[in-house]
């Protein structure tokens, strides 16, 4: 039996397969939209394990199998053997065993890595603490929906180097663009953790309106990320001065749009006047999860289909 292809991180793919389900993306969605049956999944089955909460990515998934004609699963740590001490690499036998390819949102990447080595089946990463690529996916086809190819164009990050941040800067070495990340400091990007193998697409900059000058997208997330709560009264002293508002839209190009993954919280963040303006694209990006995902799925179990 052949290995199977996980998603685990951004570089799992290379930039022709990411290029191929970024078109794939394109035609799922506009059969989607007319209302077009596209079932190359019937009969197949997604289980999804989720340690943390979610709403986007248990929409997307779980609609997304149910569109491509398959079924979805939905088991949470709490309330199956998981979370009562059984080991990974053996959930990964049995799950892997009864179905056809699953997703997993958690902590560390350690867990999923684990998991993916134990599994005969394909696994995709729907978040963990150091990653969080299918949301890049997500961000990178609405961004070529709005404004064309990526390549040698400028993503300014603002605000924390947490999961998301990490997978920006790991698509910018695959898809050739670059990333301006402005951090409070103590929060600085760290290579290892971002698992990047070159440092040619990216700069850090101590001003967020730096990072911000000339930037084709500017995005951020919330200051707080799960699992890191207890830090939150520090972190809103920290971030005070990494706010994305109308002033720092202005210093980016007068084309470039606004990106946030979600949860948003208005006056944070992010003002209102930014994420509900004529610049941002947050709700295609939101909606955009559910197509790039129905497409990594088929791509990871059908490979390459010209239909």
């Amino acid at each position: 039996m052949a290995a199977p292809r996980h998603f685990l991180q951004f570089k799992d793919l290379s930039g022709d397969e990411l290029d191929y389900l970024f078109e794939r993306s394109r035609i799922i969605k506009a059969r989607f939209k007319s209302y077009q049956r596209h079932w190359p999944l019937q009969d197949r089955t997604l289980v999804m394990i989720f340690e943390k909460a979610s709403t986007r990515t248990r929409l997307s998934f779980e609609a997304g199998m149910h569109q491509l004609g398959g079924s979805a699963i939905y088991l949470n740590t709490r309330d199956s053997q998981l979370g009562r001490g059984e080991p990974v690499e053996d959930a990964a036998q049995v799950i892997s065993r009864m179905s056809d390819i699953v997703m997993i949102r958690t902590f560390e990447q350690d867990i999923i890595q684990r998991f993916a080595r134990h599994s005969r089946v394909p696994v995709i990463n729907g978040l963990t603490n150091e990653y969080h690529p299918c949301q890049i996916l997500a961000d990178i086809f609405t961004f070529i929906e709005h404004r064309g190819p990526i390549r040698g164009k400028t993503v300014a990050w603002i605000g924390d180097s947490n999961n998301v941040c990490n997978t920006w800067l790991q698509a910018a070495e695959v898809l050739d663009f670059n990333v301006h990340v402005s951090t409070p400091p103590g929060y600085e990007v760290e290579a290892e953790r971002a698992g990047l193998y070159g440092t040619g697409h990216f700069e850090q900059f101590a001003d967020p309106m730096d990072a911000a000058r000339g930037a084709d997208l500017v995005t951020t997330d919330v200051w707080t990320s799960m699992g890191f709560e207890a830090e939150n009264d520090e972190r809103l002293r920290d971030f005070a001065d990494w706010q994305v508002d109308a002033e720092m839209m202005r210093a980016a190009k007068p084309d470039a749009v606004f990106m946030h993954c979600l949860p948003a919280h208005r006056g944070e963040e992010v003002t209102a006047d930014v994420i509900d303006g004529p610049q941002s694209v947050v709700w295609d990006e939101a909606e955009n999860r559910l197509h790039t995902q129905k497409a990594l799925m088929e791509f990871l179990l059908l490979g390459r289909v010209n239909d």
